[in-house]
């Protein structure tokens, strides 16, 4: 999650937070990254939403927080949050996306929430962050531990790029801007188009919907689906635009990524009517007991995966930034022991490699064994789950 108010509390900046975001609108650093809020027929559309309640976007379940709690994490960072070395990654060779995966479905991360789906035929791209930092501004916020491993020029032709919400860890403005000659479709939640166009994005490549609406590339079906979260990259645009997941749904193969998402029960509902999935695509990092409705965390992330009705996990939201005070190895460990619990299957490749859910690689360990809290020492349950 990377609303500003919740980041800057998150990354330490305390105090002083008030005073760079007001540094940053003063001097203009960062001013076009904040992007646009919606006028006219788009923001007419969104108040005729479901979800649109008293000048704002609401989730089912209302998101309760630990307000003092979180203030005490202000102090509390974990042993190597950020890595002390450098992280392992693949290399990835653009050539590799010339041969079509021998099952028709392939993903590929690279790191955070980043991945390439290539699905029956079309090549889908979820929530693209090649900046350098989660940050509206150029000089201060949280920094990615290691280079775009595939430079964007190099990218395979991409049918779709979907993205989830606006926070800067999954709408990256100078991503965007890069991509805005691209010759792809950009579907995104209610509200979240006002600032692709404002950043030179055509509106005839954007397509924004609701929760349940879809829209189809090719031979294959594009859902939002709910999730339990919030949206906002200034202090005062919170829950101004949607935030949702993306159901991938071919002839043949169906593949599911939540996006940022608190437990909630609708997940059920999504497997009902969508699934079942191939893959399920989860957010398993950057989470605190202060904040249990944000981000599931490892143990839901695979109570997610059933209610799916997911064949098999592969964990994402970690590996690449710190946005919460936990080992940077924490998330993928606690969801390795939840996942055998549960008897669910679950694979976990390295930044950069690309591996087929049909024929999923046992995770492998290429990550250090680090001093991290357990699910009982830390538990992250969310409200109002009955």
């Amino acid at each position: 999650m990377s609303r500003i108010k919740s980041w800057l509390s998150r990354t330490a900046l305390g105090v002083g937070a008030v005073g760079v975001l007001a540094a940053g609108f003063a001097v203009g650093d960062g001013w076009e990254a904040f992007g646009r809020r919606a006028t006219g027929e788009r923001r007419a559309r969104m108040e005729r939403s479901p979800q649109w309640k008293d000048g704002q976007f609401v989730n089912p379940q209302p998101i309760i927080n630990d307000n003092w709690g979180g203030v005490g994490m202000l102090f509390e960072r974990a042993f190597e949050s950020t890595p002390t070395a450098p992280v392992p990654t693949a290399p990835v060779d653009p050539r590799r996306f010339d041969t079509p995966p021998a099952t028709g479905l392939r993903v590929t991360w690279l790191g955070h929430s980043t991945n390439l789906v290539e699905i029956d035929g079309q090549r889908v791209l979820t929530d693209p962050f090649w900046g350098e930092r989660t940050s509206p501004l150029t000089w201060v916020g949280p920094k990615r531990w290691y280079a775009p491993l595939l430079a964007l020029g190099d990218m395979p032709r991409v049918d779709a790029v979907v993205i989830s919400h606006d926070h800067y860890d999954h709408l990256d403005h100078t991503t965007l801007v890069a991509m805005k000659a691209w010759d792809t479709r950009f579907v995104v939640p209610l509200g979240v188009g006002a600032h692709l166009a404002s950043w030179g994005i055509p509106e005839a490549r954007i397509v924004e919907l609701d929760w349940w609406e879809h829209t189809r590339v090719g031979d294959l079906e594009i859902t939002l689906t709910p999730a339990r979260h919030a949206s906002g990259r200034y202090l005062l645009d919170n829950n101004a635009t949607l935030w949702g997941g993306f159901a991938l749904r071919g002839p043949t193969h169906r593949a599911f990524y939540s996006g940022d998402t608190g437990l909630f029960p609708a997940l059920r509902d999504i497997g009902e009517r969508l699934g079942p999935f191939d893959v399920t695509l989860l957010e398993v990092g950057q989470y605190g007991k202060p904040w249990p409705d944000w981000h599931m965390g490892p143990e839901q992330a695979v109570a997610a995966h059933r209610m799916l009705r997911g064949r098999v996990l592969v964990p994402v939201h970690w590996g690449l930034v710190n946005l919460a005070p936990h080992t940077w190895t924490e998330p993928i460990e606690r969801a390795l022991v939840a996942a055998r619990a549960a008897e669910v299957t679950i694979t976990q490749a390295r930044p950069g490699e690309s591996l087929e859910p049909e024929a999923p690689p046992a995770p492998a360990r290429w990550w250090p064994d680090l001093p991290r809290q357990t699910a009982e020492e830390n538990p992250i349950v969310s409200s109002q789950m009955e």
